[in-house]
């Protein structure tokens, strides 16, 4: 539903009458958007929170669905068994504007309530007044992020989602729809203008031959017939050697990409690595060759495109420092050193040709993004941008929004006597995902600044830790020592940790397999034993 982004405006949320926050730890990792949610819901709209935490909002929520952590298939598609065994659904939307429901409807006759209650430790009751509420409300929105993601079944949860939103009619309209909630400012930005494997600018596939010749003509060059590498190949192709030389543009790999230790022992094995980055962090110290410092957000031109598709214009407020350069400056002079013959002399020559061979933004351009920002798609300079997407029908090219049935299938890697604990990673308020930039404001750090892990008082107590006690957490691929925080936000049997920490790295301990399809890993399940460490 519009490539990862969100279906619906951020203004419409505080208009929703129902809100399902499902793996969002919405007010520390999207704080100025969760503003919204909570005026919704102190408006009067019914929320519910489904996540293996008691995160912030659940203090706000009507009720928690605290599901364990990769039972999310077995919850969604129990409340579409509710949905269809009380008849709740939209038969007419489904009809006009949907294909292969029939498939969906049988997979979920077999997920009840009451076996999805032993799967997910989420009470029948619960997951039928979820369906019912939302079932019934018209305007009810979903809002998602990495708790759905980062799984070994992350398209499949993501399918289930789909599959609800399109069974009750919920999309194409205000204060609805599917609303994936991105990380940073310029996440959707970055995927909107190419950089993903398998498709060119614009979502557009590089499988087709007439889409690969417009860019040709454009570009005066062969586009490749072939998909790149995704982010967990080039990892893997470190240690097979696929990967001889790796470019990283604001990227630290050594901290944020799963089983670190192996990780770090390919970007050894490299012949060359570029670091382009504004500080140096744990991958351009340790294995960059050559590092090229990068300029900031205040101290460059260009747009960014946030979560509701809306493309903004960014001025630089100050030039950049010492030998710094904009990122566009570097990549084409790097591009022509290497024999290309590039000119783009400011970022709106950049926008243009996006724009030009995009036609979801054909109609925005420079001078009309000079007083707000247009959100995507717009296919002409008289169009005034899309506060919503798939009105009237689903924007597939038959008009029909597509069911996928989904089976559940369990996390890659179960607890077990060894490893009795279930770890899950995820952000605090404090930190970026590497935290290079923020552990150098004192405000911060005066916050949180030493690694700490989040862990039940019944586990605490069973282990002999109590709050502050340092302990080390052991997974089959490592171990870190961290403070422990004894509290209600986690279950019994789940650990939860930050991945900021530097000195006390969680990818340590996840693993790297993920999902079959797009190869997201699986951070949020890993098995873990906690072990007290003796005070010096």
């Amino acid at each position: 539903m519009g490539r990862g982004a969100s279906t619906n405006s951020i203004p419409e949320i505080e208009r929703a009458r129902f809100l399902l926050v499902i793996g969002s730890n919405t007010t520390e990792a999207h704080p100025v958007l969760a503003l919204r949610i909570k005026k919704a819901a102190r408006n009067g709209a019914t929320l519910v929170v489904a996540d293996p935490r008691k995160i912030w909002l659940t203090k706000l929520a009507k009720r928690h669905l605290q599901l364990r952590p990769g039972s999310d298939v077995w919850l969604l598609n129990a409340i579409m068994h509710t949905i269809l065994e009380e008849g709740l659904q939209d038969e007419a939307y489904i009809r006009e504007h949907t294909e292969d429901f029939d498939a969906v409807r049988e997979v979920v006759s077999r997920y009840s309530p009451e076996e999805a209650e032993r799967f997910t430790g989420v009470t029948a009751e619960d997951i039928r007044a979820t369906a019912r509420e939302y079932a019934a409300e018209r305007h009810a929105a979903i809002f998602y992020t990495l708790g759905i993601t980062e799984h070994a079944s992350g398209v499949d949860n993501v399918w289930s989602l789909a599959n609800l939103v399109l069974m009750t009619g919920h999309l194409g309209y205000e204060s609805t729809g599917l609303n994936a909630l991105r990380g940073q400012n310029n996440v959707q930005g970055l995927n909107d203008s190419g950089a993903n494997p398998a498709y060119l600018p614009g979502y557009q596939s590089v499988d087709d031959p007439e889409i690969r010749a417009t860019f040709e003509a454009a570009w005066g060059a062969d586009v490749p017939t072939a998909t790149g590498y995704r982010l967990d190949q080039m990892m893997s192709g470190l240690h097979d050697g696929r990967v001889k030389a790796l470019y990283l543009i604001g990227e630290n790999p050594a901290q944020t990409e799963p089983n670190a230790h192996h990780v770090e022992e390919g970007l050894a094995e490299l012949d060359f690595l570029v670091s382009q980055d504004l500080f140096l962090n744990e991958t351009s110290r340790a294995h960059a060759n050559v590092v090229l410092p990068a300029s900031s957000f205040a101290e460059k031109d260009g747009t960014f495109t946030n979560t509701e598709r809306r493309v903004n214009r960014v001025r630089a407020a100050l030039p950049p420092p010492g030998n710094a350069r904009v990122d566009r400056d570097i990549v084409v002079a790097l591009a022509n050193a290497m024999g290309a013959d590039w000119s783009y002399p400011d970022a709106e020559s950049v926008w243009n040709e996006l724009a030009d061979l995009s036609p979801n933004w054909f109609g925005i351009r420079y001078p009309r993004l000079e007083e707000q920002g247009i959100q995507w798609p717009c296919p002409s300079p008289d169009h005034l941008g899309s506060q919503f997407l798939h009105a009237p029908s689903p924007s597939r090219p038959n008009g029909k929004g597509k069911f996928f049935p989904v089976e559940w299938q369990p996390p890659i890697e179960q607890p077990d006597s060894e490893y009795p604990l279930v770890l899950s990673t995820g952000r605090t308020l404090y930190h970026y995902n590497s935290a290079t930039m923020t552990m150098r404001e004192d405000g911060i750090t005066d916050k949180q600044v030493e690694p700490f892990f989040e862990i039940s008082a019944e586990d605490a107590g069973a282990l002999g830790l109590v709050e502050g006690s340092r302990a080390r957490l052991v997974s089959r691929r490592g171990s870190l020592e961290a403070k422990a925080h004894v509290t209600d936000r986690v279950h019994p049997g789940l650990v939860w940790m930050a991945l900021h920490f530097a000195e006390a790295k969680v990818n340590w301990l996840t693993h790297d397999v993920g999902d079959s399809l797009i190869g997201t890993p699986e951070f949020k399940v890993s098995a873990v034993r906690v072990e007290p460490v003796a005070a010096a």
